[in-house]
Parts: structure tokens; C-alpha cells; sequence
């Protein structure tokens, strides 16, 4: 295709992302316009390389997805982020193709963009890549664990994962600069959100900008736990940071009961669900009760559940809230977890309906905190997150 036709392509994208709120900065804009985001997917279409899509790039033995290459759009809003400038040490966790790094060197110009990945082959293909657009040089990219960090470049201006956390490692706290900024994803309840930490008086990192996204899990020495449980024997999996309180047995008992599909009484659309509903769940939900992110074969569809949602699940009852299901909820056993969450989503319409950009996150020292007086205290590995809404 003749360079004019890429550009085409790659102006299209842009003018997608800017008309949907996902790209303000003009430095990250022009990033996208200077690197070609086809010479690291050699290997699909152009019009497939220029959509505003995730690309899938390596699966483990299992079929574990452990890396991908990110929708555009989730690039741009992490990117700013960051609130890069020319001049800045960056440490990128997961290299993947190399285009985020590609990116990010663009962006800081003279200053340094040092990647840390796991897989030797992902290594060799982003080397491949940068190569072709003449940026190899540019980046230094180090196998290893990303959890780690780098220590040898610290201190970092700028720290990014491309690897979902369930806390932050401590690597990272020592390797940022006090005035530096980490953006990562990181796990709430069923949930994950790009969070923009910096450091506050006092030690604690603060987040006042958290965006819904999904990412692969890290992996090494501060992997994410194990949060999955099958609902018995079927392939219905089930996700959430209080997974040791669902018995999967005794759902699959009581889903093969009884159940039916209900509405609630007001249509649930995906965009509803990430930009609000679900953060104000995940702090505002009573604590006899369990959410959890579920997902199942669409071919399969055990119990009549297929595709991805959000589950709440109660005792005796579960309600599974899919993503598409525009206000269907399929309920099993009593009524109770149905009716719970239509009266969180009464009480969320009462609130104004609060969005994401509302969410506020603070990493405490692991034990720091025994109570908060709003939101919710999720205890992690090293940390207590503390997570709330503010107030209008």
C-alpha cells in the first residue's frame, strides 16, 4: 500500500480516537502519526493494524493469553497519563511488539525509554521491529522479571506496566523518582483500572485518575493470586478478589435448580457499567455479599451464561449481569442478589450516578489502616488499597 493510503489509515485512527474523548495530547498525537503501528504487526492487515482493537500476540501451553498488543485507544489514555515531555527516563514492564516503546521514545525525545520483558521471543520480535523503523537503538530492552524493575537506569521519571497488578511492587516505590508518576492497571473488586500513582507527603501514592481497562496479569515474583473458580465442573470461570468465599460447588448446585432471566428497570449498557455502575458496586456493595467477573464460551453457554459480565453472588443466589445484555440479568436460586444489585442501581441514580473519573485510590503501608470513614479498604501483599468516590 503507498505510504499516502498508511497515512490515511493512521489519520483515521487518530480522528477516531480524538472524536471518542480517548486523545487530547498533541505529542502523544504526533507519536502516533511518526511510528507506524503496521511494521510491528507485520504479520495482519493493514486496515487490522490501523483498527482500534487489541491484537492477541502469545498464549501459554494452557491458553492463557500472556501477551497482547493494546486497543489504540488504551494506549493514547495512558500515555497521557504519564504527562511524558522530552527529556524523561521511562521504565516500560512488558515490551511486547515494541510499539508502546516506540511511542514513548518519540515522545521523551533525548531522554530514555528502558523496556523490561519476560519472553526471549517477544524480545527478538520487538528487536526485529524497532529495527525496521530504525529505532533500535533507541531502547533498551532487558529480559526479565517486571516486577523487579531495572535498577541499573533508576531513577525513573516515568514508570508504565502493560501487565495488570493485584499491588505494586515494591521495586517500583524505590525505583521512582518523589516527583515521578506510575501508571499501571491494577485490580479492584472484579474490576481493573489504569491508575495514574504519585507519591504524596507521607510516603503513600495517590491516583486521582483511573481509567476501566482489562490487561494481561503480571507475572514473576509479584504475579497476580489465583482469583478464578469454575462453577463445577463446567467452564463458566469466575473472577474476584474474594474468590476463597465462592464455593463453586455449591453454585452449580443451586444454579441447576432453578433459574430465569429478569430486567431491571433501566437498561444496563456496557459504557453505564464501566464509566459507573460497577466502581460504585465494587465500594459501595454490603460485605455478606461477592462480585466477580465471570466469562464463558459463547458455543457452550453453561446454565444459559455466555460471553463476559459481572456476577454478584449471594447466599443461596446469583445474578450474572452480561456485558451486552442492555438490563438482563440470568438470576439462579432465591432473589436475593438480584434485588441487591437493583437496589445499588437505585441507589447509584439517586447518588447522580457517579462516574469513573470520580474514583480515588491510595496505596497505604500493608497494616497502616484498620478502617476507612468512605469507600472500602481491599488489603493486598504489601499495601492496603483504599478506594472511594468523591463527592461532588
Amino acid at each position: 500500500m503507498p505510504t499516502s493510503d498508511v497515512a490515511q489509515l493512521q489519520k483515521n485512527l487518530i480522528s477516531a480516537m480524538k472524536a471518542n474523548g480517548d486523545l487530547h495530547d498533541r505529542a502523544v498525537e504526533a507519536a502516533f502519526m511518526a511510528v507506524p503501528r503496521h511494521a510491528f504487526l507485520p504479520e495482519i492487515s493493514l486496515e487490522q493494524a490501523y483498527a482500534n482493537q487489541s491484537i492477541l500476540l502469545k498464549r501459554q501451553s494452557d491458553g492463557s493469553v500472556i501477551s497482547t498488543i493494546s486497543q489504540p485507544s488504551m494506549i493514547a489514555q495512558m500515555l497521557e497519563q504519564l504527562a511524558l515531555r522530552r527529556g524523561l527516563n521511562v521504565l516500560e514492564i512488558g515490551t511486547a511488539t515494541g510499539y508502546n516503546a516506540a511511542l514513548l521514545t518519540h515522545i521523551v525525545g533525548e531522554g530514555r525509554v528502558t523496556s523490561v520483558e519476560m519472553e526471549a521471543d517477544l524480545i527478538e520480535r520487538a528487536e526485529r521491529n524497532l529495527q525496521r523503523i530504525q529505532m533500535r537503538g533507541a531502547v533498551s530492552i532487558v529480559q526479565g522479571d517486571g516486577a523487579a524493575g531495572y535498577a541499573p537506569r533508576a531513577s525513573y521519571d516515568r514508570i508504565i506496566s502493560t501487565a495488570n497488578v493485584y499491588d505494586i511492587p515494591p521495586a517500583w516505590e524505590r525505583q521512582l523518582k518523589p516527583s515521578g508518576v506510575l501508571v499501571t492497571p491494577i485490580w479492584l473488586e472484579a474490576l481493573q483500572v489504569s491508575a495514574a500513582f504519585r507519591f504524596e507527603p507521607g510516603g503513600t501514592l495517590y491516583s486521582d485518575h483511573n481509567l476501566p481497562c482489562w490487561f494481561v496479569h503480571l507475572r514473576g515474583a509479584d504475579a497476580m493470586p489465583d482469583l478464578s473458580e469454575r462453577v463445577g465442573s463446567t467452564s463458566l470461570e469466575l473472577t474476584s478478589s474474594q474468590i476463597e468465599r465462592i464455593d463453586g460447588g455449591a453454585l452449580q448446585s443451586f444454579m441447576s435448580d432453578w433459574s430465569e432471566i429478569n430486567y431491571f428497570d433501566r437498561p444496563l449498557t456496557w459504557s453505564m457499567l464501566f464509566a459507573g455502575f460497577i466502581p460504585y458496586m465494587t465500594i459501595h456493595l454490603p460485605l455478606e455479599n461477592t462480585m466477580a467477573f465471570y466469562t464463558a464460551p459463547e458455543d457452550i453457554a453453561p446454565y444459559g451464561v455466555s460471553g463476559t459480565g459481572f456476577a454478584l453472588i449471594a447466599q443461596g443466589s446469583a445474578c450474572f449481569i452480561p456485558l451486552d445484555g442492555r438490563g438482563a440479568a440470568h438470576c439462579f436460586g432465591a432473589s436475593d442478589a438480584f434485588l441487591t444489585v437493583q437496589k445499588m442501581l437505585t441507589d447509584w441514580i439517586a447518588a447522580g450516578q457517579p462516574t469513573i473519573d470520580r474514583l480515588r485510590l491510595r496505596l497505604h503501608p500493608r497494616g497502616a489502616l484498620t478502617s476507612v470513614s468512605q469507600g472500602r479498604l481491599f488489603p493486598r501483599k504489601n499495601h492496603d488499597l483504599h478506594a472511594w468516590l468523591e463527592p461532588t
